[in-house]
């Protein structure tokens, strides 16, 4: 559980620029919803 919340802490981004945050939760997105989709292929 320490590992999850350290890794959530690196992903945060907080710039005060509302379109940075938004480039930020798109990419951070993108990267999570790759890796549920090759997870979901290697089964």
């Amino acid at each position: 559980m320490p590992e999850l919340l350290r890794l959530a802490r690196l992903l945060r981004c907080d710039s005060p620029s509302p379109g940075h945050r938004f480039a930020h939760r798109l990419r951070v997105g993108l990267v999570v919803a790759g890796l549920i989709l090759l997870l979901s292929l290697l089964r």
